[in-house]
């Protein structure tokens, strides 16, 4: 049966086709990714490789924790195969979540709007239904951009 591995610490210089070339030393290697940001398409600084066999992924283990990749010392690790599902915590993300909470990064206060009170669709400093962030505006619904936003409140 593959395992898979996570491997931290990556170089932005390394490549997805140089992380799969390094750990074919140690084994088939079914598949090989380097994280990137969406947005940037830049490494994330981590990745994957999924080895044919559980002994294959071990020796690597054995083998490359604690080497060098690209000018860095990377971290090679079994990656976690509990389904998503499984975890606990569930929703949410930083800060916000389901409601309430006070923001977080894109929903009002500094770099946004400025604003201090009940400004429609804008983010404010700290209302009970979110805003108090970091830039952008208001609307959001958990994760990076806020709470409950400010979606029940009537526009004007």
């Amino acid at each position: 049966m593959s395992q898979k591995l996570f491997i931290g610490g990556l170089s932005y210089d390394t490549t997805t086709e140089s992380l799969r070339e390094y750990f074919e030393q140690h084994g088939t290697v079914e598949d090989a990714i380097v994280i990137t940001d969406r947005e940037t398409g830049r490494s994330r600084g981590f990745g994957f490789v999924t080895f044919s066999t559980e002994d294959e992924a071990n020796t690597a283990v054995q083998e490359t924790n604690e080497t060098e990749l690209d000018g860095r010392t990377i971290r090679v690790d079994k990656a976690d195969s509990k389904p998503r599902g499984d975890r606990p915590g569930g929703r949410g993300g930083f800060r916000g979540g389901r409601g309430g909470g006070r923001g977080g990064y894109g929903s009002g206060g500094y770099g946004g709007d400025r604003s201090y009170g009940d400004r429609g669709d804008r983010g404010s400093y700290g209302d009970r239904n979110g805003g108090g962030g970091y830039g952008g505006r208001g609307r959001g619904r958990g994760g990076f951009r806020g709470g409950r936003g400010d979606r029940d409140r009537p526009e004007y």
